[in-house]
């Protein structure tokens, strides 16, 4: 019985293979009948259908690039495929590495001996698939952050200008009666939500009106105490990741209140559920956010390397400078590791000297010797 269910696991080659047909070309067919198996395996573990589709989608790729089948390919084929990646096309370290983990779980698939694959190649072609990607051939994940070096959050006279200019757009297309002030006051909002909550932008297109609810414990914020995220960044292959976000600034509490009792149903979509609808009755996508952000950035001329991430690295920085507690923070934007968390806190020269004025002070307070003298 064991012997069975091992031959009869998804992605098996008995399973996807056609017996006793002559293919024109069988070369094809078995790379074919080898990435139906590995979707037939992924999906049998439960990962997410465009997942399994951007792996398949990096392999064919790869087969282009190399012009070879997969029981030819050997770690030389990464080699060269990853210096063109870097050389040619200029990606990042965590794009590269992303994509030869893709590779490596093809490769694997296809050599582990449950499946047998590689006595499939054996019989048809006198050959089978080897293991092709190494630590000596990959990347390392060397680093909790492969972001920009030159990234940063906002100062606080940056943030302010933003949201400051933000709010002139409004005004302007009041002045000028002229369509888009409905939109320019959704978008002042939406970007003091990113600030206010420490949100990403993608988290932030998918909100809902009913993801806000109270926190007994500031009940001054009355159904805006808390923010329930339901698409937070999700792990390779598992569904978003869903937190709490307790409200904490008043200001972004009071414009996010004003924008859905008082803006919103002027867009006339009361039976929409998000949050941020557009004059077409639609939900803004994440690419409008950041085409919106881009236009304000450039027209107040601050450095490019801001970025909509900015905003949620700023809401970290301020509230460190401001004396929140890292924890508490680790969990309203979602990390795991505190080394994470590390990486998005840029607090001010101001801050450090008096973080280390408060780690001399003992050191340097007089004794009471010192004070007999």
């Amino acid at each position: 019985m064991g012997l069975q269910r091992r031959a009869d696991l998804a992605g098996a080659a008995h399973l996807e293979l056609v017996s006793g047909v002559v293919q024109l070309r069988p070369q094809d067919a078995m790379v074919e009948a080898m990435l139906r198996g590995w979707r037939a395996q992924q999906a049998a573990r439960g990962l997410r259908d465009d997942t399994v589709t951007a792996r398949e989608r990096l392999v064919r790729r790869f087969l282009e690039h190399t012009n070879e089948y997969p029981w030819a390919w050997t770690p030389g084929h990464v080699d060269e495929w990853s210096l063109w990646l870097t050389s040619e096309k200029h990606l990042a370290p965590s794009t590269i590495r992303s994509y030869q983990g893709s590779l490596r779980l093809f490769s694997e698939f296809l050599i582990d001996g449950r499946y047998s694959w590689a006595v499939a190649c054996e019989d048809a072609f006198g050959t089978h698939p080897v293991a092709i990607c190494h630590e000596w051939n990959t990347i390392a994940h060397l680093n909790d952050y492969e972001g920009r070096p030159e990234a940063r959050p906002f100062t606080r006279e940056e943030i302010q200008r933003f949201l400051d200019y933000a709010d002139d757009q409004v005004d302007r297309a009041v002045r000028a009666k002229r369509k888009g002030a409905l939109a320019a006051y959704r978008d002042a909002t939406l970007f003091k939500v990113i600030y206010g909550w420490g949100l990403r932008r993608t988290e932030t297109s998918k909100l809902d009106v009913v993801d806000f609810g109270r926190n007994a414990k500031a009940p001054q914020f009355g159904r805006y105490g808390t923010l329930n995220v339901r698409y937070g960044k999700a792990k390779k292959g598992q569904p978003p990741r869903r937190r709490n976000v307790l409200s904490v600034m008043d200001w972004a509490v009071e414009a996010v209140a004003d924008y859905v009792e008082n803006v919103r149903p002027r867009f006339g979509c009361e039976n929409h559920p998000a949050l941020w609808v557009t004059e077409r009755g639609g939900r803004i996508k994440p690419a409008e956010i950041n085409a919106r952000f881009v236009a304000y950035r450039d027209a107040l001329k601050l450095p490019k390397e801001l970025t909509v991430h900015s905003a949620r690295h700023a809401y970290v920085t301020h509230l460190t400078e401001d004396g929140v507690d890292r924890r508490f923070l680790q969990q309203q934007v979602g990390h795991e590791n505190d080394s994470s968390t590390a990486i998005y806190t840029h607090v001010s020269d101001d801050f450090m000297n008096t973080m280390l004025h408060k780690a001399l002070a003992p050191a340097l307070a007089p004794t009471s010797a010192d004070k007999d003298r």
